[in-house]
């Protein structure tokens, strides 16, 4: 999520094995009956990524020794899901990335859900074959009419462009999370820009995991597809907004081993829609820092106002060339972290750093204690769920009535009201409405006291990884249809069912509960796996 050299360490949602994301050659159309081989030679956004070394590949499980007798893994290669020009076109590309054939796609129930469904019919997929699923054959076929590939639809649904998630699902655990964004840091190409996005290896629901393609429109059909080839070290580290009578400024940190000169680079502040040229003589050194004073140091001032937050770009002189991060509302400045499974994480910081390596992230006073994201199987009475607690001495009310927002959390279908509040130093849990439209039957279930509030959530959590994040209106702006609310994070965490040592939240009956409240919760040091204890 952001500009630094796509590191990929134990590809377990994937069965990769791979030592960088983004293929520095051009195109190849070698199809590989494990996925798509990826050599280091080059990055399409980013440098090496400051702090995380070989050792972090003991945090995610590797799978990639599957044999042509085990049951098979899906994966996403490629995601088209904003075409320039306002077309509506989208598509999936899917294959096997290992296990055995598919002999009938029927036999293992074989679709795709989230923001889009489809549901696959009665033919074979073999290892080697990359599939095309589409919401319009025909504007596809107008769109690639040399495309000579497998192409199915139409698929329902629509991928929300600020993000969302492609489930391949399949009978048994061979199924996985793909998401996609044009929000930081995902790859601003793939965004209305002509490309799509590409799988690199490692977890598919991480931003880390994704490159924007070097070829104009995508390459449908044929994986082993390249990145846009461009190098850069450099990636914006730290933001600090304008607060009066304060000016802005901006932190880049440069991982490679030569200077970065910068002379000539834009930011530009989406919200504001403004753009700002960096000065003559600003270069970012090796393994260094460079701070930017958000006036003096620019053509004209770059503004980030403090209420708002939002979306801030770093572009180079190539295409490609750019690092992002977005900005929660408020008065703290915001970074970039580098977490021990080879993914980044983005937040505000607990204290400013200026010139020097971030702060952890800053966790706010309602944090995720329990996530049960994959019940055990065959278990009805094991279901998912998610446990808040508040750390604060006063009953907190999740709900802000200057504004009349209620707070939210990302990753499930949730807006809090007026009427919900967790107790002081207490807890709240949240449970899918697909799973019990009845919180008695939870609380008998768990033997969950009568001071615990229980909601209710739509839709499912991913067994396979997903974001989930809790935010509290701030501010706003416009009004009627037109206004637009933005929040500051209390807590996030990207969980993922690669991380090794936390495997027994994977359907074997076990939840991942929180142990570590330093930082936000997105390490998988910060989890562990136990017996289910919702409420208590």
């Amino acid at each position: 999520m952001d500009i630094k050299k796509f590191l990929t360490v134990g590809a377990g949602v994937a069965l990769l094995s791979l030592d960088t994301a983004c293929s520095g050659g051009g195109e190849n159309n070698s199809k590989n009956p494990t996925g798509p081989d990826v050599p280091g030679a080059s990055s399409s956004s980013t440098g090496d990524q400051p702090g995380v070394s070989s050792s972090s590949q003991s945090l995610l499980v590797s799978s990639s020794s599957l044999s042509d007798s085990d049951a098979p893994q899906m994966a996403c290669s490629e995601i088209m899901y904003k075409y320039k020009d306002g077309k509506a076109l989208e598509w999936v590309e899917i294959y096997i990335a290992g296990g055995r054939d598919l002999s009938k796609m029927t036999d293992y129930a074989l679709h795709l859900s989230g923001d889009v469904d489809y549901t696959f019919p009665d033919e074979a997929l073999a290892k080697g074959e990359y599939v095309v699923v589409t919401n319009d054959l025909n504007a596809f076929k107008t769109e690639y009419p040399d495309f000579t590939g497998r192409l199915f639809g139409p698929m329902e649904g629509k991928m929300v462009n600020e993000g969302g998630v492609v489930n391949v699902k399949i009978v048994g655990d061979g199924d996985v999370t793909c998401a996609f964004s044009n929000e930081p840091p995902w790859p601003s190409l793939a965004d209305g820009k002509d490309h799509s996005l590409v799988y690199t290896g490692g977890i598919a629901a991480q931003s880390t995991s994704w490159c924007a393609s070097a070829i104009p429109g995508g390459n449908p059909g044929v994986g082993n597809d390249a990145c846009v080839d461009v190098v850069n070290t450099v990636r914006i580290n730290e933001v600090k907004p304008s607060v009066n009578p304060n000016v802005s400024w901006i932190e880049l940190y440069n991982s490679g081993t030569t200077d970065v000169d910068v002379s000539g680079w834009t930011v530009y502040v989406k919200l504001r829609d403004g753009t700002s040229t960096i000065n003559p003589g600003a270069v970012v050194p090796a393994g260094g820092y460079l701070v930017l004073d958000g006036k003096a140091d620019f053509d004209k001032e770059v503004v980030i106002a403090n209420k708002q937050g939002g979306e801030v770009y770093l572009y180079g002189k190539m295409p490609g060339q750019e690092s992002s991060i977005w900005l929660q509302a408020g008065e703290s400045s915001c970074g970039v972290i580098d977490v021990g499974d080879g993914s980044i994480a983005q937040g505000p910081m607990a204290s400013e750093t200026p010139g020097k390596a971030n702060s952890s992230l800053k966790l706010g006073s309602v944090y995720i204690s329990e996530i049960h994201y994959h019940p055990k199987d065959g278990d009805p009475l094991n279901f998912e769920f998610l446990e808040l607690v508040n750390t604060t001495a006063e009953p907190l009310k999740l709900y802000n009535t200057t504004l009349s927002k209620g707070w939210k959390i990302e990753g499930v279908n949730i807006e809090f009201t007026n009427n919900d509040v967790i107790p002081a130093k207490g807890m709240m849990v949240l449970v899918s409405d697909t799973i019990a439209k009845d919180t008695g039957f939870i609380r008998t279930r768990y033997n969950i006291a009568n001071t615990v509030p229980i909601r209710l959530y739509a839709g499912k959590l991913s067994n396979r990884g997903e974001s989930v994040v809790v935010k509290e209106p701030f501010s706003k702006a416009g009004s009627g249809e037109n206004v637009r609310y933005f929040y500051t994070w209390h807590d996030a965490t990207l969980y993922s069912d690669a991380w090794a040592n936390l495997t027994a939240a994977d359907g074997a009956g076990f939840s991942l509960q929180r142990k570590d409240l330093t930082t936000m919760g997105y390490s998988p040091t910060a989890w562990t796996a136990a017996a289910p204890t919702p409420g208590k």
